[in-house]
């Protein structure tokens, strides 16, 4: 039986979290690098770039391994690559290529393995359930898991069942439209002005996707 924490020792817990700043921390807020975030948006929304750019970020604090289940290496993939210049995230990101659930875990098993393991998609995990999830985090606790969904037909929520459990259990919820960002996190602090506000992926055609949408 797990023991109870005093409301002392509740108030007094100190966390780790990542020191964020300028639009990835007006977006985020400062978030603890573990447990599981979730995006998602239909196809030309900014998604992939969205989440490249991100996994640059994210390379400043740890160690990311982006599993391309749905591409894989390809010429799309090295292009968008290229597009938000992940040369310069050097050694501390890598592209696992079409890398299957037995074969991550093997992976994150090992000393030295990723910290933040992000899934492109989430729709091409075979065998994923919420029991897969509970077990990611239960057996490593200390690493992150970032979730690629797609959209449903109306672009609003992630296309699957397995993607709305996901989005209902992850720390940072994000929806991909229109070449922004809209980031709902449990980490956000308005009196500091930290989290909830969107990202913007790329000024011109997010300023020309929404002027189209108010007409």
């Amino acid at each position: 039986m797990s023991r109870a924490i005093s409301n002392k020792n509740v108030l007094a817990a100190q966390f780790e979290t990542a020191e964020f700043t300028g639009a990835y921390l007006a977006s985020f807020g400062r978030p603890e690098l573990r447990g599981a975030w979730i995006i998602w948006g239909g196809s030309g929304s900014g998604k992939t770039t969205f989440t490249l750019m991100l996994c640059k970020y994210l390379a400043g604090f740890r160690r990311v391994a982006y599993n391309s289940l749905e591409q894989g290496l390809s010429l799309s993939l090295q292009k968008a690559w290229e597009r938000v210049d992940m040369a310069k995230a050097g050694s501390n990101i890598i592209l696992l290529n079409k890398e299957e659930l037995p074969e991550l875990r093997a992976r994150l098993s090992k000393r030295k393995s990723p910290d933040i393991i992000v899934i492109d998609s989430l729709q091409y995990l075979e065998g994923f359930t919420v029991r897969t999830l509970k077990n990611l985090k239960k057996d490593y606790p200390d690493k992150l898991f970032i979730f690629i969904c797609h959209a449903d037909k109306a672009g609003k929520d992630p296309d699957s069942k397995i993607g709305i459990k996901v989005r209902y259990d992850s720390d940072i919820k994000i929806r991909v439209e229109g070449y922004k960002a809209f980031v709902t996190t449990r980490y956000e602090d308005p009196d500091k002005g930290e989290g909830g506000a969107d990202f913007v992926i790329w000024e011109q055609g997010a300023a020309e996707y929404w002027a189209e949408q108010i007409k």
